[in-house]
């Protein structure tokens, strides 16, 4: 007799639970595969720790294979669901078709960044939500830094050292936190001119930090930040993005080469492909996860618009806790549908109370309200790394051994320079994999500066929850939404054995020059071509030459020689110049990446 076939599209939280879940649940007796860009689950709370040099990057990944012996991981993006065949289409990192039969689907696809028509912003804004743009955070402002201190005048080293950080929620407060700590650190190695400092803006249009926790919370990051000299500007955002800097809506010109655009997300574009019904972007599904008319489909995540049974008539929003939640109810629900005899009657709705959030503010400073009991300072950071590893399903060891390094020696203030610019686009379908040359498959088409749609203002903004009235107001994304301490005392459902595992940016050294090309000052991002999406051919093809006079350059473009790209600051006054990203709606190439 055939196992039955179960395919879980996207390993982010509600993906990589629901087939831990599956897995033990079948014991061997179903063929489990896993469907995922990459071959491991990202641990997005700690990736401003990634940001700020505190945690190594591979600390927030936990090996798909190392951890889910019974699942049959498949690397690749899922492109299309034939709903009637009951097929999974997708593509692979090298541009192979492949498809996946199943009698039993699960809907994890997650989210991707939630643009709004603000003039500049897709150009020049770079999104916070994988680990490639966590890398070139990192080594932008280590960049930032360094030449500041090199000797240029003073206007352009205050442009160079002030950051901007646009949205208070999860996200922006804890990049704002932890990037400030970081460039602190940096100026002690590489002194400035007298009189400049880091200089750190944290925008949002809410009344206050944290919009969506407890007040109590939101005072305590909104002191912690203030006094560590982080700007915090509430009732202010963006108004247009340039090259040189930022128009804020109070008229205000800020001079900055670093924006980082942590406003929200939106559903992945797959969702809305299947031609089902839709909530705000988001699949309608019953309590029990079942896409109604579709028993054999499940949905869960960023992905699904599942009824909130604790607030009648809401839905569930989109953040990690319940994604992470969702996906334990999913994989219990699937096994149960393919009992003999299994049915409806056998499957639990999803249903889940907050019991509490964290936030970590870098070095011992952190607020939580575990069990509705308020808690700042360095309680507040030991209840926030705590809960991090006993919700992280794997690294636990490593990520403790970092943090104890972290305490007792310096940081490493060096760059490695292998994520550029062009490679993290904010509007991309596929955050967690970095553009490389030579791809032309699914090119986002161009619709000028910032471009974005009704829907980004008002779909996507609503399926977090604001309901259109505020972009940046209850930022359910924020994609630290893990920081919640919900089933801190749930330990099964934590792995105890794995202890293991248009023109572009506005600092134009981020290496999109070509550096074959007769023209450095245009950027060029494959082949001569541009707007490519994100990473669909080899990550190494294109970047490197056996015949290279500098081998500890990384090639960004596949031209036949390579001459050298200088970090100078002569190459940075020439500007890449490519269309302006696509708008929020895709062609049919979807991201199955998972949530956040």
């Amino acid at each position: 007799m055939r196992r039955p076939r179960i395919v879980i599209v996207g390993a982010g939280f509600a993906g990589y639970r629901t087939a831990r879940t599956l897995a033990r649940a079948a014991r061997g007796r179903a063929d489990i595969t896993l469907l995922n860009p990459t071959d491991y689950f990202l641990y997005l709370p700690l990736l401003p720790q990634v940001a700020a040099g505190v945690l190594e990057p591979r600390r927030v990944t936990v090996s798909l294979s190392g951890t889910l012996r019974e699942v049959r991981p498949v690397l690749g993006e899922a492109e299309h669901v034939d709903l009637d065949a009951r097929t999974v289409h997708y593509t692979n990192p090298e541009g192979d078709k492949g498809s996946l039969g199943y009698d039993r689907l699960v809907l994890a696809a997650g989210s991707v960044n939630k643009l709004l028509p603000i003039p500049g912003v897709a150009e020049h804004a770079h999104g916070f939500r994988g680990l490639p743009e966590a890398l070139y955070l990192r080594d932008h402002l280590t960049r930032q830094v360094e030449l500041a201190a090199s000797g240029m005048n003073a206007g352009e080293c205050t442009a160079r050292c002030t950051f901007v950080v646009v949205g208070a929620g999860y996200t922006g407060t804890e990049v704002a936190a932890q990037g400030q700590l970081f460039t602190d650190a940096l100026v002690r190695a590489h002194p400035l001119r007298r009189g400049i400092r880091p200089r750190w803006l944290l925008l949002d249009l809410a009344s206050r930090v944290l919009p969506e926790l407890d007040e109590r919370l939101s005072r305590t990051a909104d002191r912690v930040l203030r006094e560590r000299g982080v700007e915090v500007r509430t009732g202010t955002s963006v108004k247009e993005a340039t090259r040189d800097g930022v128009l804020l809506t109070d008229g205000e010109f800020v001079d900055t080469r670093t924006l980082a655009w942590c406003v929200g997300v939106r559903p992945d574009p797959l969702a809305e492909s299947l031609g089902l019904p839709m909530e705000r972007g988001r699949l309608l599904v019953e309590p029990t996860l079942q896409v109604p008319g579709r028993p054999e489909v499940f949905a869960c995540g960023d992905a699904a618009a599942v009824p909130d049974l604790e607030r009648p008539g809401e839905y569930t929003p989109m953040t990690a806790q319940h994604a992470w939640r969702q996906g334990k109810v999913a994989g219990q629900n699937v096994a149960a549908s393919l009992m003999e005899g299994g049915g409806a009657a056998g499957l639990r709705p999803y249903r889940h109370k907050d019991l509490g959030f964290v936030v970590d503010l870098g070095g011992v400073q952190a607020a939580a309200n575990p069990l509705g009991v308020h808690l700042s300072g360095p309680a507040a950071g030991a209840v926030a790394r705590g809960y991090h590893l006993a919700a992280m399903p794997g690294n636990r060891v490593r990520v403790a051994a970092d943090w104890l390094l972290d305490a007792v020696l310096p940081r490493q203030d060096v760059q490695l320079g292998l994520v550029r610019s062009w490679s993290v686009p904010l509007d991309t379908a596929s955050p967690e994999l970095a553009r490389v040359p030579g791809d032309h498959r699914h090119q986002p088409a161009a619709s000028g500066p910032g471009a974005a749609t009704e829907d980004d203002v008002n779909a996507g903004t609503d399926a977090d929850g604001t309901d259109g009235r505020n972009p940046y107001d209850k930022n359910a994304d924020d994609r630290n939404e893990g920081n919640d301490v919900k089933d801190v005392n749930d330990v099964d459902d934590v792995d105890r054995a794995t202890d293991g595992s248009g023109e572009h940016h506005p600092s134009p050294e981020d290496g999109s020059q070509s550096i074959t090309s007769p023209t450095p000052e245009v950027g060029r991002h494959s082949s001569g071509e541009s707007g490519s999406r994100v990473g669909q051919s080899s990550p190494e093809e294109g970047s490197r030459s056996i015949d290279a006079p500098t081998p500890e350059v990384g090639r960004h473009s596949s031209g036949p020689a390579a001459a050298r790209s200088d970090e100078s600051d002569e190459s940075d006054e020439s500007a890449g110049t490519e269309p302006g990203p696509g708008p929020a709606e895709r062609g049919d190439a979807r991201g199955a990446k998972g949530d956040r």
